[in-house]
């Protein structure tokens, strides 16, 4: 088979997947991209078998001999439409992600988000030279007993959920499609404003669709918990930024920890880095030392599955 690869791997990692590939061909496009981006259309994937990567969405809708599309990422919303998922189904092709490779750390950047807020973290440490204990001391919290409310329940959720199950939450999960085999109480979206007002931490973790655009609004924040905590790894334009920003002003949100932001990279003069209790990393959460070579190991136990005709990981069409 023919593999077509325009993922920007490290000359490690594609050293490994030339070495994994066996007998298989493999194409490297000019161009190559991270996973946040589309390359565009490149003629030479016209001739492969398998993407790995981020092929343009409506190649892989019309090119007939594409049997299977490995995306980098957790995220596939450039694929998420009616088109791409009928000419998939039509000729019997597949399309997996990676979110084997993210859950784990972005469940422990979300974990660490909540525990750093917890128990006073981002106030004590921005301290130098003054000894607050009083100040910070009586503002720690533990998290036993609070309820957490997880917006977007996939891979990441799931793992939240097992890091969390020592500290004794109370956790609700909220997604767009209820399974009835998820391990924690699972609702549909549309019930958010049943369990808003009565959680202490609100996790988002949603995808960018047509159904999410802006979902955190000045309107879910009335309906919040006074002091709640919101914590964001899903993507920046879920969120209304300028109403996040207003509610934390007017304390309606005690804290908010956002891996991701709308734009991205976030410009060094946007309000939001000024904003009080407004804590941000650069769309790290996703990120270990080894992603590259996780990525390749992913697909190459993907392929032996998919040679062997059984059942792909990580199955999204």
């Amino acid at each position: 088979m023919t593999i077509w690869c325009n993922a920007d791997l490290s000359a490690e990692a594609l050293a490994e997947l030339r070495a994994g590939l066996g007998h298989h061909g493999l194409v490297i496009p000019a161009v190559r991209t991270g996973n946040l981006s589309s390359a565009g259309a490149d003629p030479e994937l016209e001739t492969a078998d398998i993407a790995f990567g981020q092929p343009d969405p409506q190649q892989v809708a019309s090119l007939p001999g594409l049997r299977w599309v490995h995306l980098t990422s957790a995220g596939y919303t450039r694929y998420d439409n009616d088109v791409c998922r009928a000419a998939l189904a039509a000729r019997g092709a597949v399309m997996t992600n990676s979110s084997s490779v993210y859950d784990e750390p972005c469940a422990q950047h979300l974990l660490a988000f909540m525990l750093a807020e917890a128990r006073e973290l981002p106030g004590a440490l921005e301290q130098r030279g003054t000894w607050s204990y009083a100040q910070h001391r009586s503002q720690t919290r533990i998290l036993q007993g609070d309820k957490v409310l997880i917006l977007g329940y996939g891979a990441i959720g799931k793992r939240l959920a097992e890091l969390l199950a020592p500290f004794n939450v109370e956790i609700v999960a909220l997604r767009r499609r209820v399974r009835g085999d998820e391990p924690v109480p699972t609702f549909a979206i549309s019930e958010l404003n049943r369990f808003l007002g009565g959680s202490d931490h609100v996790v988002n973790i949603l995808p960018a669709n047509s159904e999410t655009g802006k979902l955190v609004d000045g309107g879910f924040w009335a309906k919040a918990k006074e002091g709640v905590r919101f914590y964001n790894v899903g993507r920046g334009t879920t969120v209304d930024q300028e109403a996040l920003a207003e509610a934390l002003r007017s304390g309606r949100v005690a804290r908010a920890f956002l891996d991701v932001a709308d734009p991205e990279p976030l410009p060094a003069d946007h309000f939001l880095w000024s904003t009080p209790n407004c804590h941000i990393t650069p769309h790290i959460a996703g990120g270990r030392q080894e992603e590259d070579p996780t990525l390749v190991r992913h697909f190459l136990a993907n392929l032996k599955r998919f040679e062997a005709e059984q059942e792909l990981v990580d199955r999204i069409s």
